[in-house]
């Protein structure tokens, strides 16, 4: 079941954790931030607003519970992706330009400790179109909660990695397929004009 894509309604692009770290877990980010590059131009094109969205906290981790499996790590581990650290930057090969918006996550989720529900009503979005890494992270979380939320979502495939390219492409077929049009870049790229 494939879902409509309604260029009609005020869509924003968000480009989800593309952050220097994240891009070292790809052997070869260069075609995903070439593609998120091309959806950054297309968008710019058209007018559409670019959300970029970064996960980082502050010293000493005091956003991070013992009881949150993943980011305890991170806490314990130290110095990993706290504000002030290099490589919470995003990556410089889609640098965001003035007037982009950056939203600071806490979680998994771009929703989740972020203003990011705040700018997107003021813009009165309805249509979220969605890049990221990583895609069983970020892009599945915000998608779910996206939905929840009744936004028409639609995923560039070609935009969104993971480190297991089995999960990203079950996620991509037969999970978020449900919730969201599954686009590449050119395909979303040529509905704009």
């Amino acid at each position: 079941m494939t879902m409509k894509t309604n260029i009609n309604h005020a869509s924003v692009l968000l480009v989800m954790d593309i952050q220097r770290m994240g891009m070292g877990f790809l052997p070869d980010p260069a075609p995903l931030l070439q593609n998120i590059g091309k959806a950054i131009a297309a968008a710019r094109t058209a007018n559409i607003p670019v959300i970029y969205v970064v996960v980082s906290f502050r010293n000493d981790y005091p956003e991070i519970s013992a009881d949150n499996k993943i980011f305890y790590q991170i806490k314990q581990s130290g110095a990993l992706l706290l504000e002030t650290d290099e490589g919470t930057a995003i990556h410089r090969a889609v640098a965001p330009e003035p007037g982009d918006i950056i939203v600071t996550k806490k979680r998994i989720s771009a929703f989740a400790g972020s203003d990011l529900e705040i700018v997107l009503r003021s813009f009165k979005t309805e249509q979220l179109v969605i890049t990221g890494f990583a895609t069983s992270g970020v892009v599945f979380s915000t998608v779910r909660e996206a939905a929840d939320k009744d936004y028409l979502q639609t995923i560039l495939s070609d935009c969104c990695e993971d480190p297991d390219k089995e999960v990203h492409n079950i996620l991509l077929t037969k999970v978020l397929n449900k919730q969201a049009s599954i686009l590449t870049v050119k395909e979303w790229a040529d509905s704009l004009n």
